[in-house]
């Protein structure tokens, strides 16, 4: 590509061939600059929440509840700098040549719905259920989804993952989930 100068004065975009090429055309060769843009509006978005997050918690250290945020917004604005920066400078993202992924195909909406589902799913009932249970059925929807079809073995490694999941959280972390009314009886 090159660009010359079109009949009425103005800046045309030519091709190597000769042929102007279509409006919109350094679009498509700059697209990349569209994912520096979400990567530097998700950087000023969680740069804004941590700067504006309200700690009550006593800190102890150096190290608050704002650090990694803070330390994350700010890597999110200097990868997408750095990648626009190399957009216009004339780098390219490499093509998905070397995946095993058959471009012409289209997309597998059903896992991708399921997989929602399963997502909304679990976001409304981890209230009333509890994470243990909601988490049981997010492990064990998400296998299906994702094709796993053994049905005796998927919900009983489902639901060991999700109590698992809950003591490390609950009692080492010390990050409290919602036990629901399977608490009660163990």
């Amino acid at each position: 590509m090159r660009t010359g100068t079109g009949a009425d004065g103005s800046a045309d975009t030519i091709d190597t061939a000769g042929e102007p090429a279509p409006r919109g055309s350094w679009l498509r060769e700059h697209s990349e600059l569209g994912v520096g843009a979400l990567l530097f509006a998700l950087g000023v978005l969680v740069l804004t929440d941590a700067l504006t997050m309200n700690v009550d918690i006593t800190q102890r250290g150096p190290v608050g509840p704002k650090t990694v945020p803070m330390v994350v917004g700010a890597g999110l604005l200097a990868v997408a700098v750095l990648l626009s920066v190399d957009v216009l400078r004339g780098g390219r993202g490499e093509a998905e040549g070397g995946e095993d992924v058959d471009l012409s195909e289209p997309g597998d909406w059903r896992t991708v719905l399921l997989l929602a589902g399963v997502f909304l799913g679990n976001a409304v009932l981890i209230d009333p259920l509890g994470f243990p249970i909601s988490g049981a059925l997010l492990f064990w929807g998400s296998a299906y989804a994702l094709g796993s079809r053994h049905l005796e073995r998927d919900p009983l490694i489902a639901a060991g993952l999700a109590l698992l999941t809950y003591f490390i959280f609950n009692n080492l972390l010390g990050v409290p989930l919602p036990g629901g009314p399977l608490m009660e009886v163990i």
